[in-house]
């Protein structure tokens, strides 16, 4: 959809429909334009929206952006999306109110040879080089800038406080951060079976570095990263996805138990991207890890990017 037309959906979305729906729904907890704006953009961006887009946003917010906080706006009219729930992710992220979730969440997750820690800011140079490897970005529509990467930092480590888990930076022991590995929230609407519902499905994910390929580090993190979801937060499934091309890493989520589910096309990809037939995969907590929960061993090659 050409960004004119997006910007004007958004302004009758905020300014007229979901004002007069408010009317009807006493539960809503905010009732104005600027209040549902606030939080259909925060809850795209990751974080506060004026960290990442100058004002006024719905001029200057990047069309993808713009088109999830859309779709997000028309769940909530459609009751596949907790209002409640995405203004309490805002406001913790705003700190106008303490965390979003009560699940205290551990500073590290030690595993074999690697550590699984919240993120730290020496971390953004070397996700930086990370982001704009090519390989590394293969199965992505593009890299990405610096600016761009230091925006996907911070809205990645506020899922910690929103939601009680995140994608974990993984730090290897004399090389440092390389690259991520855990799990997110999905809080946008997806087209496949029960993800219509935002904030209802959990994806595991990946994306490292390529001097941590070849080692099982991807497998053996998500393993860790799971028993933690399963375990600490009480996560009941995950999901996951990639384009349909990506076998390496359709060959980490086999080795992590998960099980093909379905084909879907990315809504967040045009209809003529050679990227957007994805594959989604499941997991539930129990029928996870029936060897004990013990990492796979073996270390055939195996891909970075989720």
């Amino acid at each position: 959809m050409p960004p004119v037309a997006l910007q004007r959906r958004w302004r009758d979305l905020v300014d007229r429909r979901l004002p007069q729906a408010a009317r009807a729904r006493p539960e809503w907890p905010v009732r104005v334009d600027h209040c549902f704006a606030r939080i259909l953009l925060d809850n795209a961006c990751g974080g506060p929206w004026r960290e990442s887009v100058a004002p006024p946003a719905w001029a200057n917010m990047p069309p993808d952006r713009l088109a999830f906080a859309i779709d997000l706006g028309e769940a909530v009219l459609a009751a596949k999306a907790d209002l409640g729930l995405l203004n309490r992710r805002s406001l913790a992220w705003r700190g106008k109110i303490g965390r979003a979730v009560p699940t205290s969440t551990p500073a590290s997750l030690t595993g074999q040879g690697f550590v699984l820690r919240r993120w730290i800011r020496a971390d953004d140079a070397p996700f930086a080089a990370l982001n704009a490897d090519p390989e590394v970005m293969r199965h992505f529509p593009s890299t990405k800038n610096r600016s761009e990467s230091l925006i996907e930092a911070r809205a990645i480590d506020r899922r910690f406080e929103s939601d009680g888990f995140g994608p974990w930076a993984v730090e290897v022991p004399g090389e440092g951060f390389v690259g991520f590995v855990g799990a997110m929230r999905l809080i946008r609407p997806m087209p496949f079976a029960g993800g219509e519902t935002a904030g209802a499905n959990v994806e595991i994910g990946w994306r490292l570095a390529r001097s941590a390929w070849g080692r099982g580090l991807a497998t053996r993190a998500a393993t860790l990263a799971l028993a933690d979801l399963f375990g600490r937060c009480g996560v009941p499934a995950v999901v996951a996805f990639t384009a349909t091309g990506n076998t390496p890493s359709r060959r980490v989520m086999e080795r992590l138990g998960m099980v093909f589910s379905e084909d879907f096309l990315h809504p967040a990809l045009p209809a003529d991207h050679h990227l957007q037939p994805h594959v989604l995969y499941r997991l539930r907590a129990e029928g996870a890890f029936a060897e004990g929960g013990q990492a796979p061993t073996d270390k055939a090659p195996e891909d970075h990017r989720s």
